[in-house]
């Protein structure tokens, strides 16, 4: 997004010809991820109260993640139509408040799924809608500790940091969730090899996503040489437009069905393929 770039980037000595540039692939990157995202977001919320219906049971980390979604996609769609200044800043705050909640949530994913396979017992008793409800007012409001500093035009490299190190705390959280669960599923005998294959390629595609699209703006807000690069600085503030589009990854991988047979078959693939060549090694 135009204003949303510009107003990040601010210590960028950038041309008028590169801000131009860089705003045309913006515009040309949210026009695509809303045609696909949109109708994609919409489809697995039906999809989630179709769920709620039929089982009573309320995935809110899910819900909560697919309603940042829709708020990153509703900023980008007033966005393409050039709104006031004053809309643009009443913007920025929306969208970074759906963006970094995004963040939030998938966190709290890969901890349930920790928790289900890890502390089955104990997490049984807790799993309540009170606390995950309190839990989600914890992770909306998150974000305020970014924007409130950018609202009372903190300094800059104060609101850097404070952005950064909201990026990076997921870090370890997600590498813990993803070891602790593997060590727990390795025990786990009474859980079915296609649930194990689908909570691993969760956990692991979380992680993989928060190091893609998140991890490169933490280097940017920390590091002054990131900063200095304008390929770098463009970069890492248009990966973060296609985490609704990657996070739709996770609700498939979340439902039974589609998810096993498409795991199924690439671990089968991966097994045919090592047997044969452990039988190339043998026979040669």
């Amino acid at each position: 997004m135009e204003d949303f770039f510009n107003t990040t980037e601010q210590d960028n000595n950038t041309t008028s010809e590169d801000v131009d540039q860089s705003v045309r692939v913006l515009y040309v990157l949210q026009c695509v991820i809303i045609s696909i995202g949109l109708p994609l977001t919409l489809m697995f919320i039906y999809a989630v109260y179709s769920l709620v219906q039929a089982s009573h049971v309320a995935p809110i980390y899910v819900i909560s993640l697919l309603i940042s979604h829709l708020i990153q996609l509703c900023c980008m769609i007033v966005d393409l139509t050039e709104p006031s200044k004053k809309t643009n800043e009443i913007l920025f705050y929306i969208y970074y408040l759906g963006l970094l909640a995004n963040v939030g949530f998938m966190v709290c994913i890969a901890m349930e799924r920790y928790f289900v396979i890890a502390w089955p017992v104990w997490y049984r008793f807790r799993r309540t809608i009170r606390n995950s409800l309190m839990v989600c007012v914890v992770v909306w409001s998150l974000p305020l500790i970014y924007l409130l500093p950018y609202y009372f035009d903190v300094d800059f490299q104060v609101r850097e940091v404070i952005y950064a190190v909201f990026l990076l705390f997921p870090c370890p959280l997600l590498i813990f969730f993803l070891g602790g669960t593997l060590k727990a599923l390795s025990k786990a005998s009474s859980v079915p090899s296609d649930e194990k294959r689908r909570i691993v390629a969760l956990l692991t595609l979380v992680l993989l996503t928060y190091i893609l699209l998140f991890l490169p703006s933490a280097v940017w807000s920390l590091e002054e040489k990131a900063r200095a690069s304008i390929t770098f600085s463009h970069l890492s503030y248009t990966v973060v437009l296609f985490s609704p589009l990657a996070d739709s990854c996770l609700y498939v991988l979340l439902r039974k069905g589609f998810a096993d047979r498409v795991l199924a078959f690439v671990c089968c693939r991966m097994e045919s393929s090592t047997i044969y060549r452990s039988t190339e090694l043998t026979g040669s």
